[in-house]
């Protein structure tokens, strides 16, 4: 998993991005939040920042609208990923892939400490 924008990346954040591209998470190019580092899976993405022992999520994970990331909100009686003026709705399959996603970063994230 290549970060040529982040040269100065510790052992940690190394072992960190390992096990996220082996739980099929990909680094994602975004000029929009050069400070972070987005990967994403399945349409889904997030921004992780850097810490002393590896990298956490900073927000919450997105869904990919064009060249943002929508946030999942309520709407009445259902919910949708917003971003900006564009929406999709989440269906019950896409909040189940939500799930599985936050679920598969968290545990990388979690079983990267040291």
């Amino acid at each position: 998993m290549p970060v040529a924008a982040w040269p100065n990346l510790t052992p940690g954040q190394v072992h960190v991005l390992t096990r996220l591209g082996q739980a099929g998470f990909q680094v994602v190019p975004w000029v929009h939040f050069s400070r972070h580092l987005a990967v994403g899976r399945d349409g889904f993405v997030a921004l992780l920042e850097p810490t002393a022992t590896g990298l956490k999520v900073f927000g919450q994970v997105g869904y990919r609208i064009g060249d943002g990331i929508g946030m999942l909100v309520d709407r009445g009686e259902e919910k949708a990923f917003v971003w900006h003026t564009e929406s999709v709705t989440a269906t019950t399959e896409l909040l189940a892939a939500y799930e599985q996603v936050k679920a598969a970063l968290r545990e990388a994230l979690e079983g990267a400490v040291q």
